[in-house]
C-alpha cells in the first residue's frame, strides 16, 4: 500500500483519533487541526500530560492510558521527529489502525515499524488539509 492508499483508508475508516502533543493554545497548529476534525464529527482524544482537558475532551498523559478508556483508530502526532519511535510503539501496542505524522514530521524507522505491525502510516501531511481536499 502506498501513502495515497493509506490516506484514503484513514479518511474512510477512522473516526476516533488520539492527538499526541495536542496543545490547548488556539494559536498552535495542533489545536486548529484537531478543532477542525472535531467539527467534522471525529471523536478526538487529547494526549498531553500537562493538561486535563482540551477542546472539551479529557486529556490523557499517554496513549496507553487513553486506550484503557477509549478505542483509538488513529494516532495523530504533533511531536518532534525524534519523539516519534516511542509513540509508534505505543500505537502498535494499543491496537490502533493507523499512525499519522503531521506536516514536517517524518521518521522512517518508526514508520517502517508501524507498517510492519500492520498499521496504515502517513508522514509529513496535514490531516485537516487532506480531509478538506476530499
Amino acid at each position: 500500500m502506498n501513502q495515497a492508499d493509506d490516506i484514503r483508508h484513514i479518511l474512510q475508516h477512522c473516526r476516533t483519533v488520539a492527538v499526541v502533543g495536542l496543545s490547548p493554545n488556539p494559536q498552535r497548529a495542533s489545536f486548529d487541526v484537531t478543532r477542525y476534525m472535531q467539527a467534522q464529527g471525529w471523536r478526538i482524544i487529547p494526549i498531553n500530560p500537562n493538561v486535563t482537558e482540551v477542546l472539551g475532551e479529557r486529556s490523557y498523559p499517554t496513549l496507553t492510558e487513553a486506550a484503557r478508556h477509549e478505542r483509538i483508530d488513529l494516532v495523530n502526532v504533533f511531536r518532534n521527529n525524534a519523539d516519534v519511535p516511542p509513540v509508534a510503539q505505543e500505537a502498535i501496542a494499543i491496537g490502533a489502525q493507523a499512525l499519522w505524522l503531521q506536516r514536517g514530521i517524518e521518521n522512517e524507522e518508526a514508520a517502517a515499524q508501524a507498517r510492519g505491525a500492520g498499521l496504515h502510516v502517513v508522514q509529513d501531511k496535514c490531516l485537516m488539509m487532506e480531509h478538506a481536499a476530499r
